[in-house]
């Protein structure tokens, strides 16, 4: 039975985290108004809860639940089992923040009349947006 650990993050909209899960190869992503239970590598029910899930059967044969559940401050924490931690890390959620700015970015440009006109990724990972404002 694996251990799960509790990760803060500065994520804080749920749609653009479950955008950003979706670009990092996550097509099945439960989302849920009110916490559910996490299940680990043997589909037993877990104690611990989240409202964005992604289910141990999306993510591989013998892993557990990931979740991200709302703290009182309005930000995600990460739910991850010790097991799971070796894939998605501390590195994998930095590219998981990485998409979550970028929609966050774009959503919010495209609110000031913003439409992308070029996007590049450049070989460090940085992502460079061209933008341009219609009036």
């Amino acid at each position: 039975m694996s251990h799960f650990t509790t990760l803060k993050t500065s994520l804080v909209e749920k749609q653009f985290l479950v955008q950003a899960l979706r670009d990092l190869g996550f097509k099945q992503v439960e989302v849920h108004e009110k916490a559910q239970h996490l299940h680990g590598y043997q589909g037993d029910v877990r104690p611990q809860t989240a409202e964005v899930i992604i289910r141990r059967r999306f993510i591989g044969p013998v892993s557990n639940d990931i979740g991200f559940k709302r703290r009182k401050d309005g930000t995600f924490d990460a739910i991850i089992s010790d097991y799971d931690r070796a894939k998605y890390d501390r590195r994998w959620l930095n590219r998981l923040t990485q998409r979550y700015a970028y929609h966050a970015a774009r959503a919010k440009l495209e609110e000031q009349g913003f439409t992308l006109v070029n996007e590049e990724t450049r070989e460090d990972g940085r992502i460079h947006l061209v933008l341009r404002r219609m009036s």
